[in-house]
């Protein structure tokens, strides 16, 4: 949906190439998925056309500077509509409520009056109720440290995590909730299954059916926190899905480039070096149509 918002935007700006055309017909027909959302988009753009014309260039025409402007704002609000429309299913209305949330690209460190300390990751967001020792994670990741014997309740999706004396990380997706203690140990609650110890070092997913395997916890993963990313002989596909979510907009690559292997640690509050950088130590083109549009291509031969 966030591609068809992209390809949308850059459609309807009337700066769109024939290349450009021929590139959103092979996203198009590369799965049903990206067609069914395209056609979303052109039936809600469709419904928003129909505004009277000789409305909008009636008021246009008085000679009050104000109404203009006023109602010139008014049909740029109407021709973004389907754009803002398709974002906004991913960013529901719990999200925009919650306490505590982050946008893409963005960081947030909190003490809470009890004195744990609180992190939040890029889009996330997070409802906070001390006087009932809970804590909700609405979307995204957060570093959660309790330093005292009085245990919170980290409230997921998936189900609850019991920390006291403890450090964690929990990152929750569409489809399962993962789990990372740092150091001390956490109680979980799974929606199935019972009550089980995580103990420092280990981590597990959480997913509707109940929790998978206890495993050992990845150490390069809480980089973040840093605002580091971090990366030990990744695929390049992984580190660019895990990169895209820091990065406002489009961002694409061939899959020819997914095998590529990334080692390294990329500073996050630039993402754009960190492509620069890709492109310095790894065969790949970087070419961006705007901020906001980058895609990744093999790099040519040189002749």
């Amino acid at each position: 949906m966030r591609a068809a918002a992209g390809w949308l935007a850059l459609i309807e700006s009337g700066s769109a190439s024939d290349q450009d055309r021929a590139e959103l017909q092979r996203w198009r027909d590369s799965h049903s998925t990206h067609e069914q959302a395209w056609q979303k988009a052109q039936m809600l753009r469709q419904r928003f056309a129909d505004l009277p014309s000789a409305l909008a260039m009636a008021s246009l025409d008085r000679p009050q500077p104000s109404r203009r402007t006023v109602i010139k704002r008014a049909l740029g609000a109407v021709a973004l509509v389907p754009a803002a429309w398709l974002i906004s299913r991913q960013l529901p209305l719990d999200v925009w409520s919650a306490d505590l949330r982050t946008a893409t690209g963005e960081g947030k460190k909190v003490q809470l009056t009890d004195g744990s300390s609180l992190q939040l990751n890029t889009a996330s967001a997070v409802d906070i109720d001390l006087s009932k020792r809970l804590l909700k994670l609405v979307e995204g990741e957060i570093a959660l440290n309790v330093p005292g014997t009085k245990p919170l309740t980290i409230q997921t999706h998936f189900g609850q995590i019991v920390v006291s004396q403890s450090e964690v990380c929990v990152r929750q997706g569409a489809s399962g909730c993962k789990v990372s203690v740092l150091k001390g140990a956490a109680q979980l609650q799974p929606l199935r299954g019972p009550v089980f110890s995580l103990r420092g070092g280990q981590q597990v997913s959480l997913r509707a059916a109940g929790a998978g395997n206890v495993e050992p916890f990845d150490v390069l993963a809480p980089g973040w926190r840093d605002g580091v990313l971090m990366a030990q002989n990744q695929p390049l596909g992984d580190f660019l899905r895990e990169l895209s979510s820091y990065r406002p907009g489009v961002l694409r690559w061939e899959p020819e480039l997914e095998s590529l292997r990334v080692t390294g640690s990329f500073r996050l509050d630039d993402t754009d070096r960190i492509l620069a950088l890709l492109a310095a130590s790894l065969p790949i083109e970087v070419h961006s149509r705007t901020r906001y549009w980058v895609t990744l291509l093999p790099r040519k031969n040189s002749v």
